[in-house]
Parts: C-alpha cells; structure tokens; sequence
C-alpha cells in the first residue's frame, strides 16, 4: 500500500483545492488571500458592483497579479509570453549575435527597461571601460 501526502487549500470549510507539494498549495492560499483583499476593496470603491462580480474581478486580478504589476509600472499591456521553442531560438540568436559584436554593443539595453535599471547598465558599462574607477 503506498502513502500519498495531498495538501488541501480549504476556504470558509470548503475545499478549494487539492496540491501534492505545500509549496504549490501555500501559492494557491496566497493568490486566493490576494483575490480576497481586492474583492473586499472593489466592494468598498464601488458600492454598486454585485458580490459575485467583485469575487470574479477579485480572483482575476489576484490570478493575473505580474500582468496587473507590469501595467502599473508601464503603462503598457504586457506583450503575450512567446513559447518554448521561441525562447530557445533567441537565446542561439543573442549568443550568436554576442559573438560579433563590441561589448558597448551587447551591453545596450532595450528600450523597454526601467530608468533605474538603464542607468544601472550605463554604470557597469562605464566601470568596465574604466570610467569610473
């Protein structure tokens, strides 16, 4: 006979969901905590919104938390994830274009990055070139 450990995230006595790892288990708690606060604060800002709307937009957010923080930083949508095989294909191409290029060159940040990290970047850049001592 073998021996399963199963985690179960309950709510409220019910059993939202079962994990076979705590560490997925005390993420899925996290996010439904999450879900909870904006649920309870979409109430308190719109009086109007129905409960189970709240709950619905609550448990989205809380799900879709890194595209809800990029857009608070940005101002952007962020750009859909590319697939596996995508991203292996732009690491050959980065290593490969890395090869042929000065080192002012592959250290040049995308214009997508924040300030704090571009000047960051300008800083090691210019400590490596001996700039800065």
């Amino acid at each position: 006979m073998a021996v399963e450990t199963k985690f179960v995230v309950v709510r409220k006595g019910e059993e939202k969901m079962t994990f076979a790892n705590k560490k997925e288990a005390d993420a899925y708690d996290k996010m439904l905590d999450m879900a909870e606060a904006f649920t309870d604060w979409l109430l308190q800002h719109q009086p109007a919104l129905e409960e189970t709307q709240a709950e619905t937009l609550g448990l989205l957010i809380a799900e879709q938390k890194d595209a809800v923080q990029h857009i608070l930083r940005t101002s952007k949508l962020p750009e859909a994830l590319p697939s596996a095989s995508a991203i292996d294909h732009e690491e050959n191409d980065d290593v490969a274009t890395a090869t042929n290029t000065k080192k002012s060159e592959r250290l040049k940040p995308p214009d997508s990055q924040t300030p704090k990290v571009l000047c960051f970047r300008r800083f090691c850049l210019r400590f490596e070139e001996g700039v800065i001592p």
